[in-house]
């Protein structure tokens, strides 16, 4: 839309309110309203005032104003408010310079595209993300000096085999066998049903919904892939609508990778293609039919994957998630098979259209924008300086010998790590501007202080079983 076409729209649906939406540093999107009255063109030029220095990882209290730029193109009306609400996401810029907010995420997103076009490789990055989610019946969490706990519950859950829910019917998942039952195994097709709805209705184009592999209501919705910007928008709405429609129906969903122990964790199979002038690059005569930009692409993230995971893997809990024996992409490595690999090239379509290249790293507690920001800019590097891959591991990870298996390069093996990885291999990131230093050091500073150190800090439960009676 046009901010002409969003004001018709306004009159057209009596939309009574409008939301300003967009992304705070950490990854979770801020919002607030004003009288639908109030939205004229000119607020699509002047912008909307608030308080950044609200908002984590942000402005310092001396500089806190800035302002929200609605973005027209990103309207939709909101599913799931009483009053009639037109919702439009929002970038940001500092009200004295005008200039983009170096710390927006969204503005992080654009220039890591604009710089792809500076460069002459290509003009459009595609991104496809396959976000999975667990969706639960009652969760109750608290830390206090003196306590800390968690307790999850879902019906579908195999340690409810022998609970009294008036009457149990039985029809629970086993551990690692979520991926594919059918209903009444399956408990939450229409629920998922529901949430496919309610984004295709709010313009997001949904390829698939199903069941995920761990019990307790693990799921996975697909969407098509798209361009970088917009495949982070769209994210940001299929989060909203998760949550909300769970929310509707008296359930609760979280993008927290690991929540079960013992069981599979949820990733975000992040899917990457470079265009140019509407021809796929990464389609060639190459191993599993790449091109040399796709094998050099492949080399650049793998060369800077531990600096990556800083952005795509980005809470302490991501780490649990990567641990071998779950289907978790641990090892540095590519494959055109292998699903232990964190590089994967899917063979599903000999088109050249659907040539790409699955990092199976990340996961859905991620930044949507600095993620893929970040995934772009290693994959131009690897580009730029021919970084080629090696050889790739076709052969089943279990079966291979401990020697060899140790000259296998590995993930990092927590949030520390990968922090500190960023901080030693963070250049390729700088160019163009698109992570600025002032980004990468707020990120490795709030990251440290509000995660790493606010979790080493606390006794952790399972310490008690350990060491209380020594």
């Amino acid at each position: 839309m046009t901010p002409q076409e969003v004001l018709a729209t306004i009159r057209e649906k009596d939309i009574k309110a409008v939301d300003f939406r967009f992304m705070d540093f950490p990854g979770v999107w801020q919002h607030f309203t004003i009288p639908a009255g109030k939205l004229d063109e000119d607020v699509f030029e002047d912008g909307l005032g608030f308080d950044g220095s609200s908002i984590r990882g942000w402005q310092a209290i001396n500089e806190s104003d800035m302002l929200l730029m609605p973005q027209p193109e990103t309207a939709f009306i909101d599913p799931f408010t009483e009053l009639p609400t037109l919702c439009m996401i929002c970038n940001v810029q500092d009200p004295i310079t005008r200039e983009d907010y170096s710390r927006d995420p969204r503005n992080v997103a654009r220039k890591s595209v604009n710089y792809l076009k500076s460069t002459g490789i290509a003009d459009t990055v595609v991104i496809g993300p396959e976000a999975e989610f667990f969706i639960f019946d009652d969760v109750r969490f608290d830390q206090t000096p003196s306590e800390g706990f968690y307790s999850i519950d879902s019906v579908e859950a195999e340690w409810n085999r022998g609970a009294d829910e008036g009457p149990n019917l039985g029809h629970k998942l086993r551990y690692k066998e979520g991926y594919f039952p059918c209903p009444p195994a399956d408990q939450l097709m229409d629920l998922r049903n529901e949430m496919m709805q309610t984004m295709i209705e709010c313009g997001l184009d949904v390829e698939c919904q199903h069941h995920e592999v761990a019990t307790a209501g693990q799921s996975e919705i697909d969407l098509r892939f798209d361009e970088l910007v917009r495949m982070g928008d769209h994210m940001c709405l299929f989060k909203y609508i998760v949550k909300n429609v769970a929310r509707r129906h008296g359930r609760t969903v979280t993008f927290m990778p690991k929540p079960i122990f013992g069981d599979n964790g949820s990733g975000m199979h992040t899917h990457i293609s470079f265009w140019k002038g509407g021809t796929p690059l990464f389609a060639g005569g190459g191993y599993a039919g790449l091109s040399d930009e796709a094998l050099f692409a492949i080399g650049g993230i793998l060369k800077h994957a531990p600096a990556l995971l800083a952005f795509t893997n980005p809470t302490t809990n991501s780490y649990k998630r990567l641990v071998p024996g779950y289907e978790a992409p641990v090892n540095l490595a590519y494959s055109q098979r292998n699903r232990s690999a964190a590089c994967r090239i899917p063979m599903y379509s000999p088109s050249p259209k659907a040539k790409r290249i699955e990092f199976r790293c990340p996961d859905p507690s991620s930044n949507p924008y600095l993620a893929f920001a970040a995934l772009t800019m290693a994959a131009i590097d690897g580009i730029q300086n021919k970084i080629h891959p090696g050889e790739p591991l076709d052969k089943n990870i279990y079966d291979l010998e401990p020697e060899e298996l140790a000259t296998v390069p590995k993930t990092p093996g927590s949030l520390a790590e990968a922090l500190d990885a960023l901080q030693k291999d963070h250049e390729f990131l700088l160019r163009g501007d698109v992570f600025t230093p002032d980004v990468i050091n707020t990120w490795i500073a709030y990251k440290r202080a509000n995660e790493v150190d606010a979790i080493n800090l606390r006794p952790h439960p399972y310490e008690f079983c350990l060491y209380y009676d020594l």
